[in-house]
């Protein structure tokens, strides 16, 4: 009998989407100054946001998933961003950053700003290749149109946005006709399927979370990654000794405390996020045979407090309702930013 020349990896089951800068990178270029300064750090210079790297070490455990990046980076950038990467224990499958040299070569001064002639066909055309039945989970962040753009992804590929509105928003967004034809070519060959379960928004700018409700419920602001990961404990995604271990991190390395994670959690309480369930399994993992979990303070002292704040808020709102997302009406939210938004303060 003669053996394989090799063995093929198991198709996903989950594919997780990432952007970098703001999402996955504390990343700073409100000025000219600011950029330069980006530009030219080395990677042990360059911080992820807190929670970030644990979070994404967790969610590959299972073995069964992808984790495919599209920022918005140079590729010049390409040797330093993924040294970062490799220095955080990140393993990724697909790693994807903007030609801007070309852009600029080409006189496409649009695309040098513009992320949905960019980052929609990179995903569309990633998909293509995913098998029909593997979920998707995508994170990105509030300073460029990332809801915008993975909103209208995922209603794309599951057939409730048509051929004419796709058209109107991708004139509207200013997207060159290469672009858009790829969008169009990429889109066609997409097996028709719901794939995508949630959309997480990292509030690098502190937008206020309703701000994105035009979206519904599938697109979820979070001011930190621990509450990502507990509406990831609350889908499936993860187990709770897994939110405990990013929890510990965050507390350890970053500065969070009782008072910051109880918060967190408080919030996505009141926005109607189905959390109790969450909060049982997170009990009764310190309640669990695994010594470690009890030995990691201020575990106890947190689900404490998670306690008091679901007795405090007492019979919780429900989630908020599916509905169709107007893209045509939300194309400001994928055009760049020439003034900052309004601001607001995280859970402390």
């Amino acid at each position: 009998m003669s053996l394989p020349d090799r063995i093929d990896p198991r198709p996903p089951r989950r594919i997780y989407r990432w952007d970098l800068d703001k999402t996955y990178l504390q990343t700073d270029f409100e000025s000219l100054r600011d950029l330069f300064r980006t530009a030219f750090q080395k990677a042990h210079e360059k911080v992820a946001i807190p929670g970030a790297s644990a979070l994404i070490r967790e969610l590959a455990e299972q073995g069964d998933s992808r984790l495919c990046i599209v920022s918005g980076s140079p590729k010049q950038m390409r040797a330093v961003l993924e040294e970062k990467l490799k220095l955080d224990g990140i393993q990724w499958d697909e790693f994807v950053l903007k030609d801007n040299v070309g852009n600029l070569l080409r006189g496409r001064f649009r695309a040098l700003r513009g992320q949905v002639g960019y980052k929609l066909p990179a995903i569309l055309e990633s998909r293509v290749s995913a098998p029909v039945e593997a979920e998707e989970v995508l994170f990105g962040d509030d300073a460029e149109a990332d809801a915008f753009i993975y909103s209208l992804y995922a209603d794309l590929i599951a057939g409730r946005v048509d051929e004419r509105v796709l058209s109107q928003v991708l004139e509207a967004g200013g997207v060159y006709p290469d672009d858009a034809a790829r969008v169009h070519e990429a889109w066609k060959k997409i097996p028709i399927a719901d794939p995508v379960r949630r959309i997480f928004i990292h509030l690098d700018k502190l937008t206020p979370p309703a701000h994105f409700t035009p979206y519904g419920p599938r697109v979820v602001p979070i001011f930190n990654y621990f509450q990502a990961a507990l509406v990831l404990l609350a889908d499936g995604h993860l187990t709770a000794p897994q939110v405990l271990k990013i929890a510990v991190e965050m507390v350890q390395t970053a500065g969070h405390n009782i008072i910051t994670l109880s918060n967190s959690f408080q919030d996505l309480l009141r926005r109607g996020l189905p959390l109790q369930q969450a909060a049982i399994a997170l009990s009764q993992a310190m309640e669990g045979p695994n010594a470690l979990l009890k030995a990691m303070r201020p575990m106890p002292d947190i689900l404490a407090a998670f306690s008091k704040r679901l007795a405090a808020l007492g019979t919780q709102p429900p989630p908020p309702r599916v509905q169709a997302v107007d893209y045509v009406s939300l194309i400001s939210h994928a055009l760049p930013r020439t003034h900052k938004g309004r601001t607001l303060k995280p859970p402390t």
